[in-house]
């Protein structure tokens, strides 16, 4: 794959750079809180997690264990009280939400459980959106577009049609489209098979699996599901604003090979 980054303000100088055995993301110590009217909620409490090169993490925890704040983190959609968050050996922890916001257009694929296509666009447009803000031509985008598409099995017969034209597993092909168009580093899915049945959640699970062990994309999927969780390569358990263990994926429970 082809990947661009481009410095920001300096801040990111070194995420270009080849990362060997560096993270391409770390978290340490993190901790988030959030004041709700008086009361002060502790989302993240010294939280810390290594996601190297070629991962495949399943991230899983009961509802309110800080499953989507650790995302909006990693994500550089939310910046910690305290702690340090690093971004291929950069720290990212304080950049301004300029700053964060290119470098998420440049390193970080997001796939979300509710699609977040945008209904008046077209299936092309939705997927063409990421490189919009690179300056890129026409027919460059068109060639990343169309090569996103066919990597995420999705078909080009689509491309004029608008998102509610589409079924729900169709409608999440071209948000993982949407996703990779840019080239990333780093995929981020929070709860991708939550809104699919179980047999189109089979087939993006192992999509999944084809673009972590053929396109060498490193995927963090946060979910409830440990027939997903279980496609992964590691699987971390979250509670109460920490990693509390680690397990080791058993194969046979994955739904893309137990639902065949």
């Amino acid at each position: 794959m082809t990947r661009d980054y481009r410095a920001v303000d300096g801040a990111e100088s070194t995420l270009g750079q080849s990362p060997g055995q560096v993270p391409i993301l770390e978290l340490r110590d993190v901790h988030k809180v959030y004041k709700v009217g008086e009361v002060k909620v502790h989302a993240l409490r010294g939280l810390s997690v290594r996601i190297m090169p070629g991962d495949f993490v399943a991230v899983m925890g009961p509802s309110g264990s800080g499953k989507s704040t650790f995302l909006n983190i990693a994500g550089l959609l939310d910046v910690p009280t305290r702690g340090k968050v690093f971004l291929l050996g950069r720290d990212v922890s304080r950049l301004n939400e300029v700053a964060r916001a290119r470098i998420r257009n440049r390193v970080i694929g997001f796939v979300f459980q509710q699609f977040n296509l945008i209904p008046r666009l077209t299936i092309y447009e939705n997927i063409e959106m990421p490189l919009i803000p690179r300056g890129l031509p026409r027919r460059e985008r068109k060639k990343l577009v169309l090569k996103a598409l066919r990597e995420a099995e999705g078909d080009t017969s689509w491309l004029p049609k608008k998102p509610l034209q589409l079924s729900g597993g169709q409608q999440q092909r071209v948000a993982i489209a949407r996703a990779i168009v840019g080239r990333p580093r780093l995929i981020l899915a929070d709860e991708p098979t939550g809104a699919l049945d179980r047999a189109t959640a089979a087939r993006i699970a192992a999509l999944f699996i084809r673009l972590n062990r053929e396109e060498k994309l490193t995927i963090v999927v946060v979910t409830h599901d440990p027939e997903l969780a279980h496609c992964a390569r590691k699987i971390l358990m979250i509670r109460d604003g920490r990693i509390v263990g680690a397990e080791a994926p058993q194969p046979q429970r994955c739904i893309a090979y137990s639902r065949r």
